[in-house]
């Protein structure tokens, strides 16, 4: 059974850090484009950044410079390193496997002082 699984979400302060895990299963991903996004309460899903099977990087312009995505493909996971956070990145995070229905089920991250 093909599944993704986010963690690492939680509270913190603004300017703090947090670090996402996407751990993978059922399926070797490291062929495929791997995606972070953000839903709000009330707000559209927001793609965040994705990472090719390359490593070649892009970012959705509000996370430029403070949001870092990578992977390590012998653990078939991805990782969202989110720095100076902002009360405006609180969401729900998920990840995808890019051009696939291929989700998880999300990890909570809330900037709140």
């Amino acid at each position: 059974q093909v599944r993704l699984v986010e963690s690492g979400g939680g509270l913190v302060q603004p300017g703090e850090s947090l670090r996402l895990t996407c751990a993978a299963s059922g399926r070797d991903f490291r062929m495929y484009t791997l995606a972070w996004y953000r839903q709000a309460p009330g707000n559209e899903r927001e793609w965040v950044a994705e990472i090719t099977s390359y490593g070649s990087t892009t970012y959705e312009e509000s996370v430029k410079g403070r949001f870092t995505i990578s992977r390590d493909t012998a653990k078939n996971a991805a990782y969202l390193q989110m720095n100076s956070l902002k009360p405006e990145d609180t969401a729900v995070y998920l990840c995808n496997v890019a051009a696939t229905n291929i989700w998880g089920q999300g990890t909570q991250v809330t900037v709140s002082s």
